[in-house]
């Protein structure tokens, strides 16, 4: 055993130094026991011949039968049970004082899909929450500031004072809702390219469907609250919907109706019936044109401001 292991200490195989061969399968079966501490070199060589023993007993793994190979010059006497350590594949070696050190493992290369991409493993980037807020919102305000410009164009052709429809970006959230309220109400820049807002004069309720709720806001301008309580509206607004206020002022108020799929209340299902809810508060109040054949054309969402 002493002389196999001297040997295997600069030699990977018994029969070949290019690779397997009967020869090793063979003496690794003779094998049955040895001090896998003290042989070291040999014990290397005993797990991997039976490893591939186990594997490729006749060929290899292109499908080439294992050649006989020569029998090196040291000892291949059958060795008998003895009371010595059993080998075990599953252990690894000690390393010997007297070996050189092995070499670190490199680094496993990047694995590939077919075709020769590589696989992406890097896990996903961490969600910022601050920095998605702040995404959201710019396309909040931009969204509130065209829909201003279209509110007002269509306020004033139909002679209306007060206005009902819907805007996506808030996603239902009332903080949203209420920056996309400014910029619909914020005055026109002079020298802008484009005219933002410009509808502050007119009152409106406006609705925002997201996963969880349907968020509403409902705005009068000064010199309407004579005519008008918000507060007022928006309860009218939500009291058949299961709705609830969440703020409420003399010109702003907020509300919302929560998502519950057990009673088939999905805030997209009631934006448009609330939409129509509003208005016709609007009409008792003599303040929203009476209904006619065209009345359809006078509940304004988000189909009627195409992107």
């Amino acid at each position: 055993m002493e002389e196999l292991n001297a040997y295997l200490a600069t030699n990977s195989y018994l029969g070949s130094s290019q690779g397997v061969t009967q020869v090793d399968y063979k003496q690794c079966k003779d094998i049955t026991s040895f001090d896998a501490i003290a042989l070291p070199h040999l014990n290397r060589w005993h797990v991997h011949v039976s490893y591939l023993m186990s594997k490729y007993p006749t060929f290899d793994h292109l499908g080439v039968a294992i050649p006989a190979g020569s029998a090196p010059a040291v000892s291949t006497a059958k060795v008998e049970s003895s009371p010595q350590v059993q080998a075990s594949p599953k252990k690894e070696a000690a390393p010997n004082k007297d070996a050189a050190p092995k070499k670190q493992a490199a680094p496993k290369k990047e694995g590939k899909k077919k075709g020769g991409e590589p696989e992406k493993k890097e896990a996903p980037a961490a969600v910022d929450p601050a920095a998605e807020r702040k995404q959201q919102l710019k396309k909040v305000i931009k969204e509130g500031g065209k829909r201003g410009v279209e509110i007002e164009g269509s306020a004033d052709m139909g002679g209306l004072q007060f206005f009902s429809t819907s805007v996506d970006e808030p996603q239902g959230d009332l903080e949203m809702l209420e920056e996309s309220l400014k910029a619909m109400n914020a005055k026109a820049i002079p020298g802008d390219e484009e005219r933002k807002g410009c509808s502050g004069h007119i009152g409106k309720t406006i609705f925002s469907a997201g996963a969880e709720q349907l968020g509403i806001i409902a705005y009068v301008p000064e010199d309407k609250l004579a005519v008008l309580s918000c507060e007022e509206w928006l309860k009218a607004t939500l009291q058949n919907f299961g709705g609830e206020v969440a703020k409420t002022s003399a010109q702003i108020c907020t509300g919302f109706v929560k998502t519950d799929s057990n009673n088939g209340v999905f805030p997209l299902k009631i934006r448009e019936p609330m939409i129509l809810e509003a208005n016709n508060f609007l009409r008792k109040k003599g303040l929203f044109p009476e209904d006619d054949d065209d009345s359809d054309e006078m509940v304004f969402g988000d189909d009627d401001f195409p992107s």
